[in-house]
């Protein structure tokens, strides 16, 4: 999501004018510096995520809107085959046959090294997969780690590992473990600037950008 609304922003500064200081984070990072009581006219989270803001009450009523859903994939580095992975059985054993997997850490609140850690539980394989994990701050860093030939195989949010090089990822993983999360975004209450806020949210859900959340991996919200 980060490296996407980067680029989103980029080009809305350029067209209208308007300046952006953006403070980004794994889902658990950002509960934390949200909860410490860091400012912020704007506010584009994990679904989950925005489910625990809203009871708090402390969101403009009206202002969520949901921007898309993204699901779980391999990536592999560019020219390599890309594992089976289209059933359960199928994914437990790309997972034991792979050398080296890079994937978000847990411990970072990172929600597709979470659902990772969880899959892998389920599957009997957690510890055989610690043994050669290569745990990352994010996604894309995951990505990166298979594009510059230090781990074999990344398990990423499809988004993360689209758009870079040296990687390739077009295959969710199995029904039951691809982890679809959703984003949304909504403006605090005590926003500073709930117009410009809401002039973003209005370009981010146009139908003109419906084809770049597309091509970025994501799928229109429910």
């Amino acid at each position: 999501m980060r490296g996407l609304i980067a680029q989103i922003i980029d080009d809305y500064s350029r067209q209208t004018g308007q300046k952006f200081d953006f403070t980004i984070g794994t889902t658990g990072q950002l509960r934390n510096i949200i909860a410490s009581g860091q400012p912020a006219d704007l506010i584009i989270v994990s679904t989950p995520l925005m489910g625990e803001l809203e009871k708090t009450g402390k969101l403009t009523p009206g202002s969520r809107a949901d921007l898309g859903r993204v699901g779980i994939g391999v990536a592999v580095r560019d020219g390599a085959a890309v594992p089976d992975v289209s059933t359960s059985d199928a994914l437990r054993k790309a997972l034991i046959a792979a050398k080296s997997i890079a994937y978000t850490n847990p411990a970072e609140g990172g929600t597709s090294g979470i659902h990772f850690a969880g899959v892998t539980d389920r599957f009997g394989i957690a510890d055989a997969v610690k043994q050669k994990a290569m745990l990352t701050r994010g996604g894309r860093e995951a990505a990166i780690e298979v594009a510059e030939g230090r781990a074999e195989m990344a398990i990423v949010f499809i988004s993360e590992a689209m758009g870079g090089q040296g990687h390739q990822a077009r295959r969710p993983v199995a029904a039951g473990a691809t982890g679809i999360l959703g984003y949304a975004a909504a403006i605090p209450a005590n926003s500073t600037d709930p117009a410009a806020a809401r002039a973003f949210i209005a370009a981010l859900t146009s139908a003109a950008m419906a084809e770049r959340w597309r091509t970025n991996g994501f799928e229109p919200p429910k």
